[in-house]
């Protein structure tokens, strides 16, 4: 019988999948989640005007996207007072991340990361053949210090790190990641995964120059602007760089809805300002329900909260089934000590209400009770 013949890379690739989705389980669990606070989407939603622009541009999804998102890619320039040239959008940061990763990488390349970090930065990288070297989170935050330092040891092609962080809602001042580059090796670029910044405190972006060639930085439209469906992500950096994007993109990725929903939202910032007030406001919520339950939070600069279950990772785990089994879903780290935390979305009133119904029992089931 004859078949496919994969590449040694492919056949050395674990069958795995950085995340196992929501429908994924409930069609394993037959029924839908009451509550779905697991995969860090603003449940807000997006801007009703781009809704509208989205409901508009679907009349004419017969045709292709724009290959160059050229509008978009101008209204971004303006948004960050660069030039288009700094600009590249394309399907989601996780689509953007396989890009640069290939771009880059090649069968041996070391590549370093935060043990626990986005696992979809690791997911491109061992596709790719690079080798992941790992250093340990500091007070659950990233130690982009030790991650420049290990860098240097191992040659590093690409240092991932995300500020604000995923999965622990941690964060760094702009200006530390910016001073601290003096400290990456010649050579390493730095990819500043900045997906959550819009939910940080004033000073978090880094005030790094987009014409400085040893950062690439990550946006996307998939959380506070409310479009996670519509898979439209954002880089900013060095014109050199984001022109190589053009030799491996998918020129057409982009649909011409998403295009011009993205555009819509980031023209409506009063829309955006009402969605981080709400945030704001189920983030405090989050951390009363904890508290209720003689649980702590974890101060967070994301649109999440991650609650320390107080024992370790077994234990968060059993708590997260029991969420689960009452149709509650979350998500939790997956890397020591971390782990010891599950990670609850943001959401309106009735998903938190239906989270802190269910929280009790989940506790109780996990200590056996």
């Amino acid at each position: 019988m004859t078949g496919p013949r994969y590449t040694p890379l492919a056949l050395s690739l674990p069958a795995a999948v950085p995340f196992v989705g929501p429908e994924t389980q409930e069609r394993e669990r037959g029924a839908p989640f009451a509550a779905r606070l697991g995969a860090n989407e603003n449940i807000f939603g997006p801007s009703p005007k781009a809704v509208e622009a989205m409901a508009k541009a679907a009349a004419e999804i017969w045709k292709y996207g724009d290959a160059q998102s050229h509008d978009l890619r101008q209204a971004l320039a303006a948004h960050h007072g660069v030039e288009p040239e700094h600009i590249i959008v394309g399907e989601g940061i996780d689509g953007l991340l396989g890009y640069l990763v290939r771009l880059l990488i090649g069968p041996g390349d070391a590549v370093v990361t935060s043990l626990g970090a986005y696992p979809t930065f690791n997911y491109h990288a061992a596709g790719f053949g690079g080798v992941l070297h790992t250093v340990p989170y500091k007070n659950d935050r990233e130690d982009f210090e030790a991650l420049f330092n290990r860098a240097a040891e191992v040659d590093a092609k690409i240092v991932y790190l995300a500020n604000p962080d995923n999965p622990m809602g941690s964060w760094h001042r702009g200006a530390d990641i910016a001073a601290a580059l003096d400290h990456l090796p010649e050579g390493c670029l730095l990819l500043l995964d900045e997906a959550y910044v819009e939910c940080a405190p004033e000073g978090t972006a880094a005030p790094i120059s987009a014409d400085d060639a040893r950062v690439i930085r990550m946006r996307t439209f998939s959380k506070a602007y409310g479009m996670a469906g519509a898979r439209v992500g954002y880089a900013i950096g060095h014109p050199e760089l984001i022109s190589a994007f053009n030799k491996v993109r998918n020129h057409f990725g982009m649909n011409r809805a998403a295009q011009a929903g993205a555009l819509a939202a980031l023209q409506d910032q009063d829309w955006l300002a009402q969605v981080l007030g709400q945030i704001a406001g189920a983030r405090r919520r989050i951390a009363e329900i904890a508290e209720a339950n003689g649980l702590s939070t974890l101060p967070s600069a994301t649109n999440f909260v991650a609650i320390d279950c107080g024992k370790d990772g077994v234990f968060a785990k059993a708590v997260l089934d029991g969420l689960v089994d009452q149709g509650i879903f979350v998500r939790m780290p997956f890397a020591e000590p971390q782990n010891r935390c599950i990670r609850v979305s943001c959401g309106p009133e009735a998903e938190l209400d239906a989270f802190a119904a269910a929280l009790p029992q989940a506790l109780a089931s996990a200590r056996g009770g």
